[in-house]
């Protein structure tokens, strides 16, 4: 009887008699009844242990680890340590290089099909091209660590597209035309932000909890960073309404909440808020305002934390308020939006 048993029709990649089942390699040993011998969750080790149990044959050419075998490795214990919005891009970009190297040898990954990659996919989105190229260099560098591979990194000396910094600076006709379209979920989501500078993963974020010594407490996704926001002013009244709960609904911690109390998420948030800004430029359009209606094509969410720090008294509150590292940063986040502020010529 033959021992390679019939033809593997999936997991072409593993060597004869490896069986990989919810995440875990066994070796099957071929006997009757079955019995199977548990390899782990590491395919490396795996690799090692197989060699073994098959007398310390070395391994096939067709045997060493693909960038499926470190991409789902990576899903598993990198993602978790990245921020929500991150982890939600990281899928998306890790989807897309899957379909061009899934089955690759890592060794076999040169920086021609990287460069390749990169062109085609710069046709038509060139900052996600470089978003997905940055997601290969880092799989392949813990790879490396892995011990997967020793071949060089390919995506090093591999330059991406270059990408001009959003300057895009929300005027106070703009912010109030989209807040007279926006459903009451959106306008609060609208006023906790610009009146915070949070990103908007931090803004959908904040709970009653996160209210406490007459400061909004924040803990920045991206960065990690702390700082407690005074509850004084316009924010002082948002938290105050915010925190109170309609007569009649079951009590909700979320600040950002959709009209049954749940919390309101990224997606449903940004669908609702393009919603609002398309109703916007139509009204504009109508009220013959083509200037505001053009404008309003280019306003984006997430550009109202750069409205904040532009509004702010002065550089140094800006700075606390975004969590900036450095008061460089801010003013070249602010200087980018509204430019320089200079005198005339005496």
């Amino acid at each position: 009887m033959d021992r390679m048993g019939r033809k593997r029709e999936t997991n072409l990649h593993l060597p004869p008699h490896m069986r990989i089942r919810k995440g875990l390699y066994y070796y099957d040993t071929q006997a009757k009844p079955r019995r199977e011998i548990p390899l782990g969750k590491d395919y490396g080790a795996a690799l090692v242990k197989w060699a073994e149990l098959e007398g310390g044959n070395l391994l096939p050419a067709n045997t060493a680890p693909t960038f499926s075998t470190a991409a789902t490795r990576y899903k598993t214990e990198v993602f978790p340590t990245k921020a929500p919005r991150t982890q939600q891009d990281n899928e998306t970009e890790l989807a897309r290089l899957l379909k061009v190297f899934k089955d690759a040898p890592l060794g076999g990954i040169k920086p021609m099909h990287v460069r390749g990659y990169l062109d085609e996919r710069g046709k038509s989105a060139k900052a996600r091209a470089n978003r997905e190229k940055a997601l290969l260099s880092h799989i392949f560098n813990k790879a490396r660590e892995w011990g997967y591979t020793d071949a060089p990194n390919p995506c090093s000396g591999i330059k991406g597209f270059s990408e001009p910094g959003r300057d895009k600076y929300v005027e106070e006709s703009e912010f109030r035309a989209v807040y007279a379209q926006a459903c009451v979920p959106v306008r609060n989501a609208m006023d906790l932000a610009y009146l915070t500078g949070q990103r908007p993963a931090d803004v959908l974020k904040m709970t009653t909890g996160d209210v406490r010594d007459g400061c909004l407490w924040v803990r920045q996704n991206k960065t990690q960073a702390r700082i407690r926001i005074a509850l004084e002013g316009r924010l002082g009244e948002l938290i105050e309404r915010l925190v109170r709960l309609p007569v009649g609904k079951v009590a909700s911690s979320w600040l950002i909440r959709n009209e049954d109390e749940q919390p309101l998420t990224y997606s449903a948030m940004t669908q609702r808020f393009w919603k609002a800004r398309g109703a916007a430029i139509n009204a504009a359009r109508e009220a013959g305002q083509t200037g505001l209606a053009a404008s309003l094509k280019g306003f984006q969410f997430r550009d109202l934390r750069a409205k904040a720090a532009s509004d702010s008294e002065d550089m140094q509150s800006a700075q606390r308020l975004l969590a900036h590292g450095s008061i460089t940063m801010t003013e070249h986040y602010i200087r980018a939006r509204m430019g320089d502020k200079v005198r005339p010529v005496k």
